[in-house]
């Protein structure tokens, strides 16, 4: 069985309604004073991100009662379901908890273990970055892809550091120091889903990152291969939301970003 184009269109313009919603929570909130909480060593999360995974989740849940859904914040719901809802109620709560303006709602829809829907909403530029599979992806309803740049030496590239930095052997430290020599410039935002839908829009050439979660990477990868980009693992196998590294580019500097994050590229 695969999923018509306009049963597609239902499931986004569901998803584009309750990020929107979420995102209106998350902004409300974001000038206010939060009750930060840690889940780990740095790892925070705000009474923000709990109220926008409710809302998330009480919509989805009462709207497809049948379907799985799997969150951050750990409103886990497992049906025996060819649907999952994979929810990012706030992705970059570090940012969020210090008032840095970069953070976004996530969500997106599995469909047999494959991303087909996905939709990521930014509430501080108020930008809603949406596409499923086959139709296309887009910002505020208007069409993007990925950039035409070939030249890695003058790509904008964009990356993150995980919450394990401090003991994780592959800590990403030595890639960036890499890539700093080869690319024209290296970003670090703080929000993998919006990084990822920047690159979708033609803002950065290429992206990576290790000890991402599922949450961060389902709805992107939607949107950055409906705008015509590529996503693999960064040694270049099949990407899985569950994989803990993601490379993902305009497809023509793919190939040279392995190189040098793999250092089969020699330094300059």
């Amino acid at each position: 069985m695969t999923l018509k184009k306009s049963e597609l269109k239902q499931y986004l313009a569901f998803a584009e309604i309750t990020a929107l919603e979420a995102g209106k929570i998350l902004s409300s909130g974001f000038h206010r004073k939060k009750r930060v909480s840690y889940k780990g060593e740095i790892n925070p999360v705000t009474q923000f991100d709990l109220r926008s995974e409710k809302y998330v989740v009480s919509r989805v849940t009462r709207k497809y009662r049948e379907h799985s859904v799997l969150t951050e914040e750990g409103s886990d719901r497992t049906r025996t379901s060819m649907f999952r809802w994979v929810i990012d109620p706030l992705d970059g709560t570090v940012n969020y908890a210090h008032g840095f303006p970069v953070y976004s709602v996530s969500i997106a829809l599995q469909y047999a273990g494959q991303s087909v829907v996905g939709v990521v909403y930014d509430p501080e530029r108020q930008e809603m970055y949406s596409a499923a599979r086959g139709i296309g992806a887009f910002l505020n309803k208007k069409r993007i892809t990925v950039t035409t740049q070939r030249d890695l030496k003058k790509s904008l590239l964009a990356t993150g550091f995980a919450y394990n930095i401090g003991k994780a052997r592959r800590n990403n430290l030595g890639m960036f120091s890499r890539m700093m020599k080869h690319a024209q410039a290296v970003r670090r935002l703080g929000s993998a889903a919006l990084d990822l839908c920047w690159l979708a829009a033609g803002r950065f050439d290429g992206f990576w990152e290790y000890y991402l979660h599922p949450w961060d990477t389902a709805a992107a990868i939607v949107i950055v291969k409906e705008a015509g980009g590529k996503v693999t693992r960064i040694d270049g196998k099949d990407f899985s939301i569950f994989d803990k590294q993601v490379l993902a580019s305009n497809g023509l500097i793919h190939s040279a970003m392995m190189a040098v994050l793999t250092g089969k590229k020699r330094r300059l």
